[in-house]
């Protein structure tokens, strides 16, 4: 593992989103998400991420 942030990749980003979803950590697995996605050159494949992890306070029901 790196000590500095700028040298992971979204591959690296990505493994973290998918154990915060594991942990039932869906923001901080959205938020990891995110940044892969913003780190991947391919539009598809950043959509694709985008979209496997989508944010949850958007995807929120309220009960009433």
């Amino acid at each position: 593992m790196t000590s500095d942030p700028a040298d992971l990749t979204a591959a690296d980003y990505l493994d973290g989103a998918r154990e915060m979803a594991a942990a039932d950590r869906p923001y901080l697995a959205h938020l990891l998400a995110e940044e892969a996605a913003r780190r991947t050159a391919a539009p598809a494949t950043a959509a694709g991420i985008r979209a496997s992890f989508p944010d949850p306070t958007t995807a929120r029901k309220e009960n009433h």
